[in-house]
């Protein structure tokens, strides 16, 4: 095996004069050095120590290196070269080719390109000889690097180019507000190139820097935001320790002192004035005040409190959140004619104190609002809310019942007058006197129609008719014992054809529309004229019902249909009112039980074995009956009549005037026979009592006579019914019951034949004939009414 032999010549610049030569020294050194060869390639089997050729650590290369040629990195060489060019070296690895070139001929070994170490900081690259005949290596390969060397050419950064931070203000000195970082591409294992120094530039004297570790203190104590918020600090990092020389970067950080509640609250003035109309209702603003504090957001937050003064009740102070202003609000209606002028002491404090702080002093502060109440023209104010008047429903017209009364609120006592709104009277019931508000009615009352009334009275200032008022007055109608009890309900009363004497047919009861104090009590019992009744009697249970008993044993429709039992009702208030009605009895068909089954007349005539065709055709008969007595009616209704009297000159005119004779026996238009035969019979168009009868004259054709049945009975009772009624005229009595039976002994009573008699006739007897003829008896009775 061939020993070779390397000699390494490395050649720099004179920066890096001291580190090639000692680079140089160790070569040489290990030129004589021992090696250990291995097997030969021939045999394989002797193993022989040798010295090497070459031998080498690494190069080292000045990085951004800016010389004209390129830069020399070294010189491969082996023993075995004998300068005759037979041997060619190659070099390959980390930029082989590109970043280095080799001469392959000498070895010299050159930098083609400026190199960065910040790029890359070393390379490793493989050398080796060749024999150029036989293409072997005289040499094995050999691995070197080529180490960069770093020149301070990069400047320090930070890692942001703006910082932004903030600090309590009043903070103590040396307080940390932020850390800023500079970092440098330098090699920080070579030299001072990385070394980093930070110093402030700008923010002296209120901040510093740590040179080292690159953090902000507070320098100054007591920095409050309230003087200055925003503090822009410059902070410079420099590479080289600081030293002259070295490159250097900027930074800018924002500093914002925050807020802490160390002021409190102040009243720019210690007196506020403000002023209020006496009308302003409750909750009416007055004016704002507030409390001023350099702090701000929650720090600021003010509540305002009235601590003392004599409007405390009668004021009121809020807080605004939006503005921190305090609301002077109305708590009470305010009176001028009072008191005009209040005085208050209003609070303001920090809703938030800070603890830190409170040796500065109270964080509140007080000031004193005056506040003058405003006259205004009031309207009239009544004694009370409302009045409440109780009359009895008798009470006469024009009678006082109550009074109202209001006056004028303000100093000038303007004179009122007074006046009911009529929308809320609209019938004028009520009236009352303008110049003192004394109610009075103006027409009767009625309880049982209208039991209250609301009215609304009205007082006005006489001198400013725009400022008036007004007031609900109740009056409440008290009840008097006016109206009589009556029947509580229309009855339906029959009593069978075989009942038994004592039988109960009907208990009646009665209501009143008045309302006594201690409830009804009401009595009944026969009008005196059938106080002794042969067919019904009444008994009164005590409890406002009564019953009706009979008092005989059978009853016959064939004589008598219906019964007619007149019964007196009586109350117990004062005073007694009383009213008569009139109890309808049918007779009627009745089982053995006392079950109606029929109370028509025309039963009794129907044969008990007809069957239900023939009754159709016998109600079918008596429909076509009655419709021909209709039309018959009509056509005689058609007929034009001529007048009993004619000329305006006869003195039988006063038959025409007064109208109160009828036309006695001839005039068949006074009544009808017909239905005096038969008092069963309805009738189909009954006249009113209280007019004067327009068909009175009328001739009608004398009706047949028929049976007398009952009718002296009936005649009289109606007779009586009319006599005894007070509010019933004349004009009807002898229109409509002037029957005087067969073989009068009275003769006619018509004076229609007075004109033949010579003389004057005495009428004085009309008098004994009753009150019905009393207006007769007054009329043709004397002297004077036979000249009128």
């Amino acid at each position: 095996m061939r020993t070779y032999y390397l000699t390494v010549l490395l050649w720099g610049c004179m920066l890096h004069a001291i580190p090639m030569m000692l680079s140089q020294k160790r070569t040489n050194k290990h030129l004589h050095s021992e090696m250990i060869t291995g097997l030969s390639e021939n045999d394989g089997k002797t193993l022989h120590r040798t010295k090497r050729g070459w031998m080498w650590n690494q190069f080292f290369l000045l990085e951004e290196y800016t010389g004209p040629d390129t830069q020399y990195v070294g010189k491969l060489h082996t023993d075995q070269d004998k300068g005759d060019g037979n041997l060619k070296y190659i070099l390959t690895g980390d930029g082989a080719g590109s970043l280095f070139i080799i001469d392959e001929n000498t070895g010299d070994i050159h930098a083609a390109k400026k190199l960065d170490r910040e790029q890359k900081s070393l390379y490793v690259l493989r050398a080796k000889a060749i024999d150029r005949k036989t293409g072997r290596q005289v040499e094995p390969e050999s691995e070197f690097i080529i180490k960069i060397h770093d020149i301070n050419d990069n400047e320090p950064k930070f890692t942001k180019d703006l910082y932004t931070a903030s600090i309590p203000e009043m903070s103590g000195v040396g307080t940390s507000v932020i850390q800023v970082t500079a970092t440098d591409a330098d090699d920080a294992n070579y030299g001072n190139s990385a070394k980093i120094v930070y110093s402030i530039l700008q923010g002296q004297p209120y901040f510093s820097v740590d040179p080292e570790t690159g953090i902000i203190k507070t320098a100054l104590p007591d920095m409050s935001r309230e003087n200055r918020e925003q503090y822009q600090v410059v902070i410079q990092a420099k590479d080289m320790g600081g030293q002259m020389g070295g490159l250097s970067g900027t930074t800018t950080v924002n500093i914002t002192l925050t807020d802490v509640n160390d002021n409190p609250p102040r009243f720019p003035h210690s007196t506020y004035l403000f002023s209020s109309p006496e009308s302003a209702p409750p909750g009416t603003p007055l004016g704002r005040i507030k409390a001023n504090d350099p702090d701000m957001g929650e720090n600021a937050e003010t509540k305002y409190s009235i601590s003392s003064g004599d409007g405390s009740d009668m004021f009121d102070i809020i807080t605004d959140k939006d503005t921190q202003e305090g609301i002077i609000t109305v708590k009470k209606q305010l009176d001028f004619e009072n008191k005009m002028l209040y005085t208050l002491r209003v609070e303001a404090t920090n809703t938030h104190p800070d603890p830190r702080f409170l040796q500065l002093g109270p964080f509140k502060d007080t000031a004193l609002v005056k506040i003058s109440v405003e006259d205004i023209d009031e309207p009239p104010v009544f004694s009370r809310t409302s009045y409440l008047i109780e009359v009895d429903e008798d009470v006469k017209e024009g009678s006082i019942i109550g009074q109202v009364v209001a006056q004028d609120p303000d100093i000038t006592k303007n004179a009122i007058k007074y006046s009911v709104d009529r929308h809320t009277d609209l019938d004028r019931i009520f009236n009352i006197y303008s110049g003192n508000g004394s109610l009075f009615i103006s027409k009767p009352l009625d309880r049982e129609e209208t039991p209250w009334h609301n009215i609304t009275v009205i007082a006005t200032e006489i001198n400013n008719p725009k400022q008036s008022s007004q007031i609900p007055v109740f009056i409440r109608i008290l009840d008097i014992n006016d109206h009589a009890p009556e029947f509580a309900k229309y009855y339906e009363t029959f009593v069978c054809e075989n009942a038994k004497a004592g039988q109960l047919i009907q208990t009646v009861s009665a209501v009143d529309k008045d309302e006594p104090a201690r409830g009804h009590q009401f009595f009944f019992e026969l009008v005196p004229e059938f106080a002794v009744h042969p067919n019904f009697s009444i008994i009164d249970n005590k409890d406002n019902t009564a019953g009706i008993m009979t008092r005989r044993n059978g009853y016959s429709r064939s004589k008598m249909s219906t019964y007619l039992l007149p019964i007196i009702i009586f109350d117990n208030d004062y005073p007694i009112q009383s009213s008569t009605g009139t109890l309808t009895i049918r007779v009627c068909a009745c089982d053995s039980r006392g079950n109606m089954q029929s109370c028509s007349a025309e039963a009794l005539l129907l044969p008990a074995g007809l069957s239900t065709g023939a009754l159709i055709a016998i109600l079918l008969c008596i429909l076509i009956l009655l419709v021909l007595v209709v039309l018959f009616a009509a056509l005689k209704r058609q007929r034009k009549k001529e007048p009993l009297i004619i000329s305006k000159d006869d003195v039988r005119d006063n038959i025409v005037t007064y109208n109160d004779e009828g036309g006695g026996e001839e005039d068949t238009q006074a009544f009808d026979i017909g239905t005096l035969r038969n008092p069963e019979a309805r009738e189909e168009s009954k006249m009113r009592r209280d007019v004067i009868p327009d068909t009175i004259f009328q001739i009608r054709r004398t009706a047949p006579i028929w049976e007398n049945i009952d009718i002296q009975d009936f005649i009289h009772r109606r007779l009586k019914e009319n006599d005894l009624d007070p509010s019933a005229p004349p004009y009807d009595s002898l229109a409509t019951y002037a029957y005087e039976g067969n073989d009068s002994i009275a003769n006619s009573l018509s004076s229609l034949e007075s004109l033949t008699t010579d003389g004057n006739q005495d009428y004085d007897y009309l008098s004994d004939w009753g009150p019905r003829f009393k207006k007769l008896a007054d009329m043709y009775g004397g002297e004077e009414s036979d000249r009128d």
